[in-house]
């Protein structure tokens, strides 16, 4: 028996075994990247950084028959599904947990053999996956090729090792999530490429377009390099057409650079068995000479292994913020997924050089302070990611809010869903108010909270017809609700929406001193006395006469599809979601004991949907009924096991980390029910004990931690508690409370208490 030792191999393999034994101990090795990669979760195995610009992603959705659920488009809004099987490169530029596609471009694909450029002849099976943070890697089974990928903030990093032969890899700009398909490349020399591609349109919006540059460096000069482009079908009878027409035709590297759609390059290479080619990437929204510069500074004198361990290393840092101990090792799985997944969005925007692309403008302006940051899809992540990330890292969320203000210096207003400097104005509301609002009142400065007071009152005060942000204004400015005036409108959605940002912005008016436009702004945040029906015992849209529509069905908008007048949800999904005046909606829906059944009727039924964010604080609305609080822990405990260590453990999409903070919410035991409201609700925590590690820097505490006294998963009820070894008879706890330090003691029963002892 013969036996062959090979250097790389075994390096490759002391790494691993380097990171497995650190990986016991790290909250990082609890990580499963593959967790949300089906059921619609939208999340992502590749490599990236926390809050990186770039992500190094496996390209799995081609439209191919080996990946059947294409068919479906909602799986067409990331690059990745645990259930397809077919790839077709490595993305790295991509968004995570978001409905609508959009990036899932510059893609490399690495082959042997000879040269196919044609992504469904050269795309390839997969086997051998490994993920962790700042790792992935896969056997290429068609050409037996290892692909690693690692990634730093701004850049990306491959490795490939090939068999012996002919090898070639791909840079196809053509393909990817965007609906842009224009590019330009030019190759340096040959081992390098430079260049940018078109992205945008997301959500289907025509001006949200804005383009990408990238470096390429590859560890190897090519043999030979070249272009190549598909050429779409001509006009015409068929025997005029050319040979290569609606076909891709190859260009060898007498051409320099090439501009157009559906392009890409390719560089060939002879290769030694087992021979390892590195290919860089650098990423820039500004230039290509920024995208050289960020790769430059950012991989300078590393390499591959250096690149991975020290990412890995930093999410381990971000992640060690929350220490749990107790449960099961796919609760701690779960637990540290989720906070992986807060941590991806919204993503650092600037360069090294701090430049970046001014909102919805063709300036290139420069980061004074922090980090400007990108992908706002506030929509969702207003009712509790921002708040979360107010407790558990405050020093990111006053960069993200001093972003949002410096948006408002660039286009004149506020974001709703901003993408790389461009506004969508995907979904409902007007979003930032309560996001700002909320840091500023959990006692976050550094920003310009006058400034950002006028931006709210701008975008809330507005005629509708030169107001963004806020359709049916006017109406709404009059008489305190949106009218449903089409067959399928979003109007209950709309005013729903305002009413929470208007209750915020009475909070922070009160807080500056403007009693005035307090007491207005409190008064039109309960204008959602308009739309409940006594007769359907729910919310139901109102026409412009004020009589509710006929025929009203409530459950009319599940599944996602077309509602009147609610938006991806029906009017159970809505019919609660007044967080900020839960005292007041009790009284309407008839005193507690109805309300109660109500509510509750809404889990049993099953109208609940945790993927549609309205009703996603629901269940720990029992809280404010005393006597009925066990139904929070009841529920929160059902709905915590659709969280699961598999790739559909996301009961839905996960729309930047929005799911996954209800879980790492739910799992400690407290849950920030409304922005702006600085109390937590709380439930039964899943582990024996949860220390947040306070920023210094803002809060006076040290440490906040919750420690539970009872058996897992059988004591699911609140026997007592105590707040700093002191009685604590109040299922909430405030803000500013906990950020001074102290702890929390819960000793769970079994048994339903009928109140707490």
């Amino acid at each position: 028996m013969n036996f062959k030792i090979n250097i790389k191999h075994t390096y490759s393999i002391l790494i691993l075994l380097i990171w497995s034994n650190v990986f016991a101990q790290d909250p990082a090795s609890y990580v499963n990247p593959f967790i949300g990669t089906s059921n619609f979760g939208a999340c992502y195995p590749g490599a990236v950084a926390p809050n990186g610009m770039v992500s190094v992603v496996p390209y799995n959705v081609s439209d191919h028959p080996k990946n059947p659920l294409n068919t479906d488009t909602r799986w067409l809004s990331n690059p990745f599904v645990s259930d397809n099987g077919f790839m077709t490169g490595f993305t790295h530029v991509n968004l995570s947990g978001v409905g609508c596609p959009d990036l899932g471009a510059i893609i490399l694909m690495p082959t042997t053999g000879d040269l196919e450029v044609d992504k469904n002849k050269y795309g390839t099976t997969y086997s051998n996956q490994v993920a962790k943070p700042g790792y992935y890697s896969t056997t290429l089974d068609k050409y037996q090729i290892k692909a690693e990928v690692s990634a730093t903030l701004r850049s990306g990093i491959s490795r490939y090792t090939f068999p012996k032969g002919k090898s070639n890899i791909i840079l196809n700009l053509g393909h990817g999530l965007t609906n842009e398909s224009g590019a330009y490349t030019k190759i340096v020399s040959s081992t390098e490429i430079e260049g940018s591609k078109l992205l945008g349109t997301f959500c289907y919006n025509k001006d949200a377009v804005f383009p990408v540059y990238f470096v390429v460096k590859f560890s190897k000069p090519a043999k030979s390099k070249g272009f190549f482009k598909f050429q779409q079908p001509l006009p015409g009878p068929r025997s005029q057409w050319s040979a290569t027409s609606g076909k891709y035709k190859i260009y060898r590297s007498y051409y320099k650079e090439m501009a157009g759609d559906n392009i890409g390059t390719f560089f060939s290479f002879d290769t030694k068995q087992d021979e390892q080619i590195e290919v860089k990437v650098g990423v820039s929204y500004v230039s290509i000479e920024n995208a050289r510069q960020n790769l430059k500074v950012e991989q300078a004198n590393s390499n591959f292994d250096k690149i991975a361990t020290q990412t890995y290393n930093d999410w381990n840092s971000e992640l060690s913020r929350i220490k749990v101990e107790g449960g099961t090792k796919d609760n701690r799985q779960v637990f540290y997924t989720a906070l992986y997944h807060i941590l991806l969005h919204p993503n650092v925007l600037q360069d090294v050089n701090g430049e970046y692309p001014a909102m919805e403008s063709d300036q290139i302006l420069r980061v004074k302070d922090g980090n400007r940051y990108t992908v706002y899809s506030l929509w969702d992540t207003y009712r509790n990611v921002h708040p979360f990330l107010s407790l558990v890292y405050p020093q990111k969320q006053r960069e993200m809010v001093q972003s949002m203000i410096q948006m408002y210096d660039e286009s004149g207003w506020l974001p709703k869903w901003e993408l790389f400097g461009r506004e969508t104005y995907v979904m409902e509301g007007d979003p930032s108010i309560p996001v700002i609002t909320d840091t500023y009142l959990r006692g976050i400065r550094g920003f310009d909270i006058h400034k950002a007071y006028k931006a709210m009152l701008k975008s809330a005060t507005t005629e509708q017809a030169n107001n963004p942000l806020r359709p049916d204004n006017d109406f709404y400015l009059k008489n305190r609700y949106v009218p449903f005036t089409e067959n399928f409108d979003n109007s209950v959605s709309h005013a729903l929406e305002y009413y929470i940002a208007d209750w915020n912005l009475y909070q922070l008016a009160r807080e500056l001193g403007d009693h005035k436009n307090a007491k207005r702004f409190s008064k039109q945040s309960k204008g959602y006395v308009n739309y409940y029906s006594r007769k359907d015992h729910l919310f139901v849209p109102k026409k412009e006469d004020g009589s509710f529509i006929d025929d009203f069905n409530p459950s009319m908008g599940e599944n996602f599809e077309p509602a009147h007048g609610f938006h991806e949800g029906t009017s159970w999904n809505y019919s609660f979601y007044v967080p900020h005046d839960i005292k007041g909606l009790i009284k309407l829906y008839g005193g507690k004991k109805k309300f109660v059944e109500r509510l509750d009727e809404c889990f049993t039924a099953k109208h609940y949907d945790p993927a549609n964010e309205p009703d996603i604080a629901y269940p720990y609305l029992f809280n404010y009924i005393k006597g009925e609080e066990w139904r929070t822990q009841k529920w929160i405990n059902t709905l915590r096991k659709d969280y699961t260590n598999k790739p559909d453990g996301i009961p839905g999409n996960d729309d930047t980390g929005t799911l996954s903070t209800w879980i790492v919410y739910s799992m400690m035991g407290i849950y920030s029910v409304c922005p702006g409201d600085m109390n937590y609700a709380i439930t039964t925590p899943y582990f024996d004990k949860v220390t947040i590690e306070l920023d210094p820097t803002i809060y006076s505490g040290k440490s906040f931690t919750i420690i539970k006294e009872g058996k897992q998963d059988k004591d699911i009820y609140i026997d007592h508690m105590k707040w700093n070894d002191k009685k604590w008879n109040s299922f909430f706890i405030n803000h500013h409370d906990i950020t001074k330090g102290g702890q929390l003691y819960i000793k769970t029963t079994p048994n339903r208490p009928n109140k707490i002892n």
